[in-house]
């Protein structure tokens, strides 16, 4: 069995959750047999850390006594706006060493003052992408995945988003079975790939102000397999098809044909995810007419077809029975 030292990094004004929510799942694979992590926390000094919400969390020891890790986590908070420089100056020194480094939400910019991203695809919670893209100009940031693997390099976005990422790397480690008894018994999903947009389209999507183009929102989340063409959609909001796409541009901050198709896309996903449905009828209860149609939308998006991503992301085993009622969670 090989063993593999997780070890996580604390300070003052840290986020508990990006702490706990990585370790839980870590902690929740080594119940299975010839799985096991090594799990340790270090802050500087080995002294105890106040956590963003006021929670105080006590480390093993301290990051000058620590061994190297197999996998070195730093997560975000509220303390990685004014970092201890001897913070960072550990980081310099001993970020290169473990076989893989691993950021979650604002922890990023812990790895990016320590020059660890240079030259790297990352991401970081979206509140921060822009600053950190200004700040560190050699680093590439992408603000849409909830995650991002570049080599040994991983980061992840806000918060859950370290979960997702935690579960991935379990199922690079272990293999998916485990990944996924993981994710039932944290009662979470494991079917967020990492290129999956931080936000849904309704919170991509600004609401609008005016009531008529609020109730088309409304409308196209809970009919996409219906005609969601601009004329279709400017006459149910009584407006003309130049006015009502200018206007929904305007206040949801996209146009109402991209707006469609992140609905479609995502609704898609649900079905192929929490039910046995098939294809061809989730193709036409979406509104995308066509498999073809649909698996275009899925590669350009997602860069995979229905087909493997449903093998991938189905939170539901094979055989069972479902029913798009499902989505109603």
């Amino acid at each position: 069995m090989k063993q593999r030292s997780v070890l996580v990094v604390l300070f003052d004004g840290i986020q508990s959750l990006d702490v706990t929510g990585p370790l839980e799942v870590f902690a929740g694979a080594s119940g299975f047999p010839e799985v096991s992590y090594e799990l340790r926390t270090a802050s500087l000094d080995g002294a105890p850390v106040r956590s963003s919400s006021g929670l105080v969390l006590v480390p093993d020891g301290s990051l000058a006594d620590a061994a190297t890790p197999h996998t070195l986590l730093v997560p975000g908070g509220e303390g990685t706006r004014d970092p201890a420089p001897a913070l960072v100056d550990w980081l310099r020194v001993h970020g290169p060493r473990p076989e893989r480094l691993v950021s979650v939400c604002s922890g990023a910019l812990l790895l990016a003052a320590a020059g660890q991203l240079d030259g790297h695809r990352v991401t970081t919670h979206w509140n921060v992408c822009d600053h950190l893209a200004r700040t560190y100009p050699a680093v590439e940031v992408d603000p849409e995945p909830i995650f991002v693997r570049d080599g040994r390099l991983a980061t992840s976005a806000g918060v859950t988003a370290g979960i997702d990422l935690a579960l991935a790397l379990v199922e690079e480690d272990h293999g998916r079975e485990v990944a996924l008894t993981v994710a039932r018994h944290l009662v979470v999903f494991l079917r967020r790939p990492g290129n999956q947009s931080q936000f849904s389209a309704q919170l991509t999507a600004q609401t609008a102000r005016r009531e008529p183009l609020r109730e088309v929102q409304h409308w196209i989340a809970e009919h996409p397999g219906e005609d969601l063409s601009v004329e279709s959609l400017a006459a149910r909001a009584r407006l003309s098809a130049r006015h009502f796409a200018r206007a929904f541009q305007a206040e949801t901050g996209m146009t109402p044909g991209r707006y469609v198709d992140r609905v479609r896309l995502e609704q898609a996903r649900r079905l192929l995810e929490d039910t046995t449905d098939g294809v061809i009828g989730i193709a036409r209860t979406c509104g995308y007419g066509t498999p073809e149609a649909m698996r275009r939308a899925f590669l350009k998006a997602l860069g995979t077809g229905p087909a493997e991503y449903r093998r991938r992301f189905s939170s539901r085993p094979a055989g069972a029975p479902a029913t798009t009622k499902q989505l109603t969670h």
